[in-house]
């Protein structure tokens, strides 16, 4: 039996709560006797049962006895919203458990682990540990930095032109590019903008499920966050009228009681972004969707907030006065270029999709 097969099961439940579980991990678990899975679970939703518990339930009594369990993160060892998952292994009677990864909470680091030796379990961890971290980058990181692990998501034409002078930018991709962007929206806790990109299109910024979204699970929109230094955004636009909750992060001092907002320290004049991912991640949220124009994206990125730019390419040509993909004033000379490091490349419909982390200071 290989336990790197089973493990990847574990972490192929544990997919399934993609979109659905934040702000808790994404958490698989399989079950398995005489070589054979007997029972397998996975993280639904935050509040509801755990990967291990629902796996257990699958089972009688005594069916998990001197049974091994494959789980894609430490069981947690503290009372939450739901019991402890590794008291629940150990009066199951679980033999032997394989972990994929520690689980950075401070609340259980390592914790979980230890009962379940203490109670006798033999406990082999590191199992597909990377594939396990990719899976939970967001929680990871928010553990273990304070902030949210962020992708900033631009679409662009063949020449790197993000919209027209005139601020006309819908639509560069085609329908297949946006329906991807979906997808990113959906796994994320917050959709971050800018107030530009809010007076010159007007965006609803929602998860529209349409035909790719799991079938019986309850969509969860993220929070709409607008960088909106002034508090300029009217009353009647349309990210604030759609489902989900909105937040204005401002330095203005003006207070609206149909809009909630925090008022965060200034900049140079512009709402401070490392403080508004900070406060992000102490919202519990563990991804962040960059959905911005040129200026605060490349605010962004010059604060070291962007670990991951997902530019979507469009067989299309804008032209040298249409807009550019990042507001960078301060890159002046080749030696001065920011490098990215491409991690995917791959066709959505008509258009290509780069993945590229940027090597920038990290906070």
């Amino acid at each position: 039996m290989s336990h790197e097969l089973m493990m990847a099961r574990a972490l192929t439940l544990a997919e399934r709560g993609l979109y659905t579980t934040a702000p808790n991990p994404r958490v698989g678990c399989v079950i398995v006797k005489d070589g054979e899975i007997i029972a397998e679970g996975w993280h639904q939703r935050a509040g509801q049962p755990h990967a291990e518990i629902n796996a257990l339930n699958r089972l009688d009594a005594s069916g998990a006895q001197g049974a091994d369990c494959y789980i894609t993160l430490e069981p947690c060892s503290h009372t939450g919203r739901t019991p402890p998952c590794a008291d629940a292994l150990i009066e199951a009677g679980i033999k032997r458990a394989y972990i994929a990864m520690i689980d950075p909470n401070p609340l259980v680091a390592g914790q979980g682990v230890k009962k379940l030796q203490q109670a006798g379990i033999e406990v082999t961890t590191g199992v597909l540990e990377q594939q396990a971290e990719d899976l939970n980058r967001g929680f990871c990181q928010r553990m273990r930095q304070k902030r949210p692990y962020t992708r900033s998501k631009i679409a662009m034409s063949l020449d790197g032109r993000t919209a027209m002078a005139s601020g006309e930018s819908q639509w560069i991709t085609g329908v297949e590019a946006r329906q991807d962007v979906q997808k990113l929206r959906a796994q994320s806790g917050a959709i971050v903008t800018g107030i530009g990109t809010v007076l010159a299109d007007d965006p609803q910024m929602t998860v529209r499920p349409e035909q790719w979204y799991p079938e019986g699970q309850a969509i969860r929109q993220p929070l709409k966050v607008v960088v909106d230094s002034q508090f300029k955004i009217a009353s009647d636009a349309n990210i604030l009228s759609t489902d989900g909750e909105v937040l204005i992060a401002t330095t203005s001092h003006i207070q609206r009681e149909d809009i909630a907002s925090i008022r965060l320290e200034a900049v140079q004049g512009h709402v401070d972004l490392t403080q508004l991912m900070a406060n992000l991640a102490q919202r519990n949220i563990n991804d962040v969707l960059i959905e911005a124009g040129a200026i605060l994206n490349g605010a962004m990125l010059t604060a070291g907030l962007i670990d991951e730019l997902v530019i979507y390419m469009a067989p299309k040509i804008m032209g040298d006065s249409a807009k550019g993909l990042l507001h960078l004033p301060a890159l002046q000379t080749m030696a001065g270029c920011m490098d990215l490091t491409i991690t995917d490349i791959r066709a959505v419909g008509g258009d290509w999709r780069i993945t590229a982390i940027p090597h920038t200071p990290q906070h």
